[in-house]
């Protein structure tokens, strides 16, 4: 009850102004020097101008909004304070800062990037909701950087000493400085972005001097020793700084980290995966999106979208996540990688990333399902409803259960971007065009369009429900072109205007497109019929994921076995995330008898939710709310003659 009033009182603390969003078509375009320089389909609307209503994604969110805030400042802030020699404190400050453990800790090479991964989250909670508590921690950490930052010299700022960046130089050993940096470019450049905090450019742009005097000297052979190391999205950040200041010098140091080993075969349209590690692979496609927005390359372009395909057509499993332990496999073996440490949450926070780039080039249905798939099945179903806590991997082996992360000893690499998944929901519900309005997403929500004088409100239950209505609030009557997504899961819509019944002459996997004079209060209904469905794996037909519309169905299998400190990792124990036992009992009921046909004869609804019974008793729900125990997506499928 505490943490419900506390988060309110965030939520009611004023309204944000001015603000801006994450680097896409269509955002901040007045705080860029270089604009975007290619046709667009579609453009993003700032996050600031969409609002989530009370909902299963609003949940989320708050669970999220208070987990950031307890982190004290001074505790994101002691790595930096302490390489850079300007904490003070008796016993080496136990007494006064409380520290942060995992991948946080003191001696952990990847120190510091949750202060830049949560950096990114404020600004973005602060878009989301207007709650200054958001900005004002944001400022305080930027303020605190830049303290640090000032008591060095050349502008580097990191937790970790630059030795570890003299290391990856030389080709030595070491744990992704450049990857932790990007955190810190990212949430910096967003803290600008989203809650306008001048300040926080000023320190990355001396971040990028540093970086420019460092790299500009290398040789070519040194170059590419140095960026086989995980260097994250640091060339993404590099071409945003170029975009915010038109410094030649970012723009250069993006192309400095293009990899070559990586990015050229995609450019020869080769699906040249192998066993790469799949979260060091999606970011360098993110920059190359970037590159052409910004440049027009036609390459970049080519390969951005060669590589969406090839993920979602090849590599990717039913919920809409990717790799077996990080890493790609063959993708002709799928079924055999079904795992434990399936589904690393990061590759799927940068793979919808990667697509509201691409939709806003060609506004594709096809890329709009995918992020639908990949946000209920995946990110929604990350965090754990009871604590906000949430898991690195999403296990797709029968028996198995999400691990959740601890609140002092985790800061995992799937925490940091966890922290931004669950602040960002509203930023791809709606997209627009010049006299165009898409509905992409089906979450209860209001969009403020101020060009247009127009406030959209959009009330659902899906997908517990198959009817989305939205409400349009019109300053003046106004010509626009509303373009309802027609899934590629749905049946035959019925769409009603004030009351009457509109025809859908549309196919799955397009818009319905509703082109007329809308004046205020004019209500749209549209009902999208959902069905039961068997997702078979692409190299073996007798496993398989059950879907009803977009929603991955999992049957529960309790907590047997389930030994603490389960469902959370374990923080005595090196990597648990990556090795934990999951001590799965044998006989669990896996099976199931499908038919194609009639698949409401295998699997019986139950009440108004998205509950299901099998013929065995195994109750059926949605992934996303199946959390702190044991369950099953891949099906033994048996078919019923």
């Amino acid at each position: 009850m505490k943490k419900g009033i506390i988060i309110s009182l965030f939520w009611g603390m004023g309204m944000a102004t001015g603000m801006a969003q994450s680097v896409y078509p269509g955002i901040c375009e007045g705080q860029f020097r270089v604009s975007v320089q290619v046709p667009l389909a579609a453009e993003s609307f700032d996050l600031q101008d969409v609002r989530l209503l009370p909902g299963r994604f609003r949940d989320n969110m708050m669970r999220d909004s208070a987990w950031m805030v307890s982190i004290g400042a001074d505790r994101l802030l002691h790595g930096f304070r302490t390489t850079a020699g300007v904490f003070a404190g008796r016993e080496g400050g136990y007494m006064t800062v409380k520290k942060l453990g995992g991948w946080e800790s003191l001696d952990c090479e990847l120190r510091g990037h949750t202060t830049g991964h949560v950096l990114s989250a404020l600004a973005l909670m602060y878009a989301a909701t207007g709650s200054d508590v958001f900005k004002m921690k944001g400022d305080s950490l930027v303020a605190g950087l830049a303290e640090v930052q000032a008591a060095g010299t050349g502008g580097y700022l990191s937790a970790y000493p630059e030795e570890l960046i003299n290391r990856n130089i030389r080709g030595e050993s070491v744990w992704a400085p450049w990857y932790t940096l990007h955190k810190l470019f990212s949430g910096l450049i967003d803290q600008y972005l989203y809650a306008r905090n001048a300040q926080a450019l000023d320190v990355v742009r001396k971040m990028g001097d540093w970086a420019y005097g460092k790299l500009r000297p290398l040789p070519e052979e040194m170059r590419r020793k140095m960026i086989r190391n995980e260097f994250g999205g640091i060339n993404e950040s590099f071409y945003n700084l170029y975009a915010l200041t038109g410094d030649e010098r970012y723009r250069w140091l993006a192309g400095f980290f293009y990899h070559n080993d990586v990015i050229d075969p995609l450019k020869e349209q080769r699906d040249d995966l192998g066993t790469k590690h799949t979260n060091t692979f999606i970011p360098k496609v993110l920059a190359e999106a970037r590159n052409y927005e910004l440049t027009g390359d036609g390459d970049s372009k080519a390969l951005s979208e060669f590589f969406w395909h090839t993920m979602i057509g090849r590599h990717t499993f039913a919920p809409g996540c990717s790799s077996d332990k990080e890493h790609y496999f063959d993708p002709d073996e799928f079924s055999k990688h079904i795992s434990g440490y399936t589904g690393e949450t990061c590759c799927t926070y940068n793979m919808l990333k990667l697509s509201r780039h691409l939709f806003c080039w060609e506004a594709s249905p096809e890329v709009a399902d995918y992020y639908e798939r990949a946000l209920y099945n995946h990110i929604l179903g990350q965090q754990d409803p009871a604590t906000g806590m949430v898991s690195y991997f999403l296990p797709l082996q029968s028996g198995t259960h999400k691990v959740y992360s601890t609140p002092e000893n985790s800061f995992w690499c799937c925490v940091g971007s966890g922290f931004e998944s669950h602040a960002k929901y509203a930023e791809s519900i709606y997209y627009r065009g010049e006299d165009c309005l898409y509905v992409n997403l089906f979450i209860p929500s209001e969009l403020a369009w101020k060009e247009k004088g127009l406030n959209l409100r959009q009330e659902t239950r899906f997908p517990e429900e198959e009817t989305t209505r939205l409400t349009l609030a019109l300053e003046t009557p106004r010509r626009l072109a509303v373009k309802l997504r027609y899934p590629s899961w749905s049946g035959r819509p019925t769409v009603r205007v004030n009351g009457k019944s509109v025809r859908v002459k549309q196919h799955p996997g397009s818009y319905i497109t509703l082109d007329r004079r809308w004046e205020d209060g004019d209500r749209i209904e549209v009902t999208y019929p959902m069905r039961l469905a068997m997702e078979r794996m692409p190299d073996n037909p007798h496993k398989g994921a059950l879907l009803y519309g977009p929603i991955v169905l999992a049957g529960v299998l309790g907590t047997e076995g389930m030994q603490p400190p389960a469902p959370y990792s374990n923080p005595l124990r090196y990597n648990d995330y990556y090795t934990y036992d999951y001590h799965i009992p044998q006989g669990l009921p896996c099976s199931l008898p499908w038919d194609d046909r009639h698949p409401e004869r295998v699997l019986k609804r139950t009440g108004k939710g998205l509950t299901f019974v099998t013929e065995s008793g195994v109750q059926v729900l949605p992934l996303y709310d199946v959390h702190r125990q044991r369950y099953v997506v891949y099906w033994d499928c048996m078919e019923q003659q």
